[in-house]
């Protein structure tokens, strides 16, 4: 855990008011490095479940998130709670739910994930009293481009600044989660996460890392992924022959690392 950030920055946390919340961004006092447009700022999302049998990795947490976190964080550090406790607290408050985490279970129990694990659904990977998945991000703390969320440009690990923060960050949190399995939210973390494992941070075989987006924007892919939508059905921007190999495929990669998870 980033003990040395945290107690750095939460006499911070602890005093945040609404009107330093208010507005655009988020509280300069909470900055953590700034590169032109590019603004990161430090929210408690330290902890990691090295117990993980599951990594949920998305792209950076958002601004809405951010806050989500930094509210919590505030919530336990005026109640006294340790460090540890704060930032475990701060995991399962800024978590994502909802539609979302919906058709994430869906689609991992449609390529037999929960099978391998040996569980009855893949919800029980977000049993608080049991976690099994660990949520993160390639970029660990929050990234805004001009006061917005960051979305993937400029390239996380071609930009010096953001690259920094992957390795320093998130390649160190990958250390202790070895044998775990990695679903990499998007096709930029997931090949972020492929270039990680050539240089030797994870093994590439357990990145599954052809999975639809699980955001509603992405509902009709999720859908044919899913085999509630019919080929003849979809539009022109969907491509079913992909997603019926990128199905396949992760069916089997799902089988062949059993043993191992």
């Amino acid at each position: 855990m980033e003990t040395n950030l945290f107690s750095r920055f939460s006499p911070a946390i602890r005093d945040l008011t609404s009107s330093t919340l208010g507005g655009t961004g988020l509280p300069d006092k909470l900055l953590l490095d700034r590169d032109g447009p590019i603004s990161v700022y430090y929210a408690p999302f330290d902890y990691v479940n090295t117990s993980a049998r599951v990594v949920i990795v998305g792209i950076t947490p958002g601004r809405t998130q951010a806050i989500n976190a930094l509210l919590e964080g505030q919530r336990q550090i005026r109640s006294g709670a340790t460090p540890q406790i704060t930032c475990m607290a701060v995991k399962q408050a800024a978590s994502f739910s909802g539609p979302m985490r919906e058709n994430l279970v869906a689609m991992l129990e449609r390529i037999g994930l929960h099978t391998s694990l040996g569980i009855n659904s893949c919800h029980e990977l977000f049993n608080p009293s049991k976690p099994l998945a660990h949520m993160t991000s390639l970029l660990k703390y929050p990234v805004l481009v001009d006061n917005q969320n960051y979305n993937g440009s400029p390239d996380p690990l071609k930009h010096p600044l953001l690259a920094k923060l992957v390795r320093e960050h998130f390649a160190m949190d990958i250390k202790s989660l070895a044998g775990a399995v990695f679903v990499p939210l998007g096709d930029k973390v997931a090949s972020a996460l492929l270039q990680l494992a050539g240089e030797g941070f994870l093994d590439k075989e357990c990145i599954l890392n052809q999975m639809p987006h699980p955001s509603g924007a992405n509902g009709e892919r999720i859908a044919y992924f899913l085999g509630r939508k019919q080929k003849v059905a979809l539009s022109k921007k969907t491509d079913p022959s992909k997603i019926d190999a990128a199905l396949l495929s992760l069916i089997a990669q799902v089988q062949a690392i059993r043993p191992a998870i």
